[in-house]
């Protein structure tokens, strides 16, 4: 199994902080946002290795970090999608089909997370979830404000959690359960990537992919444990930062 961290976006909305630099490098109570993640995922027996999918801007940020990081101790492999700027950047679905490609990734299992989100939880139980079930899967939480409904993606979930329909960002939300941005694709799902991509599935958002793919496959949704920290702008940014230094 390899983790793939989506981290090819460029964060306008974090300007000037991600203006010439990645946004999960960004320091988060003495390490990188990136650390936080990779620690954690890094103890979990299955995962054998990490990919970093970085655009062409970022790229040798993300190469410094990789050789001078002593937290991570699983191979880490940074990978460069070529884009250059916000409006040519090939999309969350795209670079996880990029990563599949460029590192033979085709028979592994996968947990796909984006690099700009902590959680206060461990991912472990989250890939035994999905180990058990044997399916892919999602995180989720129940979410009541209609606002943060309108600005994720939405599930609609069966009497044992399996998806039965996903929508991004939808105006009139059709449940309340919103899904993070964590993944795991069995490796008899991949091939369900490139021919989402094909078909004209949405490519931009990662949630995109389960929207599509939850009607081919058994997609099962894991309600989380804790909290989940979405660093999306300066507030958001200073907030995760003094709810790390107070200790989660």
């Amino acid at each position: 199994m390899k983790s793939v961290v989506l981290a090819a976006g460029y964060a306008t909305r974090l300007y000037p902080l991600t203006e010439n630099f990645p946004k999960a490098l960004l320091e988060v109570n003495g390490m990188s946002i990136l650390d936080h993640l990779l620690r954690d995922i890094d103890n979990i027996d299955g995962v054998d290795g990490h990919i970093i999918v970085s655009n062409h801007r970022y790229y040798n940020e993300f190469t410094a970090w990789r050789d001078k990081n002593t937290v991570v101790k699983k191979p880490i492999t940074v990978i460069d999608d070529g884009s250059v700027s916000n409006e040519s950047r090939l999309g969350a679905v795209k670079d996880i089909q990029f990563a599949i490609d460029e590192c033979g990734l085709e028979n592994e299992d996968l947990l796909v997370i984006a690099g700009d989100n902590l959680i206060d939880f461990s991912f472990k139980e989250f890939v035994d979830f999905a180990e058990r079930k044997n399916s892919s899967a999602v995180m989720c939480d129940y979410e009541e404000s209609l606002e943060e409904l309108r600005r994720c993606g939405v599930m609609v979930p069966d009497e044992n959690m399996r998806v039965i329909s996903m929508e991004e960002k939808p105006r009139e939300p059709k449940s309340n359960w919103c899904v993070g941005p964590f993944y795991f694709y069995r490796a008899e799902d991949l091939p369900l990537i490139k021919r989402g991509i094909d078909e004209g599935c949405g490519t931009d958002a990662p949630g995109s992919l389960v929207c599509y793919m939850c009607e081919k496959t058994p997609v099962y949704a894991y309600e989380m444990p804790g909290k989940r920290y979405d660093i999306g702008d300066i507030k958001s940014y200073e907030y995760v930062k003094k709810v790390y230094k107070k200790g989660i």
